[in-house]
């Protein structure tokens, strides 16, 4: 299957070439990406697929449009 995948902000060093259609194994979960990727999960603190905010256990699907953020900070 393949997902559109996108990592913002301190993530985006870890964005592969192939964002539009990122190919995973049936049954993958926001964990596999990660791992995959080579993220630290401590580092991902929103996760949006399809526009809706999940955990990292989360199984994702074919079409999928998944979204990794990291925490913001400011002052």
């Amino acid at each position: 299957m393949h997902i559109e995948l996108r990592c913002f902000a301190t993530l985006s060093r870890f964005t592969p070439a192939n964002t539009d259609a990122f190919p995973l194994p049936e049954g993958a979960t926001v964990s596999d990406v990660l791992q995959q990727l080579g993220i630290p999960v401590p580092e991902v603190k929103i996760i949006f697929i399809n526009g809706v905010r999940h955990d990292p256990d989360k199984e994702l699907h074919e079409g999928d449009r998944l979204g990794l953020f990291p925490a913001v900070g400011g002052g």
